[in-house]
């Protein structure tokens, strides 16, 4: 027999006492910080309950347009935000922490807390390929450092050739 409501009306709501209050579990996408919405509406626009997109792309296409330090669209990267940012306001902090197993040691060993932009080592924020070492230390003295690398065959002094050898860091 039925009870003149529909049963998903049950997902969320109680019949006592008055259909209030409204709870949902929403623990496959928390609301959190920055998604703390005073309103069910405000995400599940004319009456979506069953369809809202949970990734964060699809509501933050034109902060991601929109950014210029760095330039996400122009440097490509993911429109997977949770690789580098959380719901904390404002997104910050960001941090691809992925980096020490991909590429190179930054948020451990010697370089841990030594910057404080991703563009004080990438130098065109177009193109995150682009990096500089003889930015800092002690390198940026071409003399000196080729001094050291006399015996080190096809050595070069240019922007990335540490990373050739240094690709953790470290002077062996």
């Amino acid at each position: 027999m039925s009870s003149g409501f529909p049963h998903e009306c049950l997902i969320c709501h109680t019949t006592n006492p008055g259909w209030t209050p409204a709870k949902y579990d929403h623990t496959g996408f928390p609301l959190t910080l920055g998604h703390s919405t005073p309103s069910c509406t405000d995400c599940h626009t004319g009456g979506n309950y069953t369809s809202t997109p949970t990734d964060c792309y699809s509501c933050h296409q034109d902060d991601y347009a929109g950014t210029t330090d760095p330039n996400h669209a122009a440097a490509a990267f993911s429109q997977i935000c949770q690789i580098c940012h959380t719901t904390n306001p404002g997104w910050q902090p960001a941090a691809f922490l992925q980096h020490d197993n991909l590429y190179f040691p930054i948020y451990s060993g010697r370089h841990q807390g030594e910057w404080a932009s991703c563009t004080e080592c990438h130098t065109n924020s177009s193109n995150y390929k682009i990096f500089s070492c003889i930015l800092c230390h002690e390198h940026s003295n071409q003399t000196e450092t080729n001094g050291h690398h006399t015996e080190v065959n096809g050595y070069t002094y240019t922007a990335t050739s540490c990373y050739d050898c240094h690709k953790n860091g470290r002077a062996d």
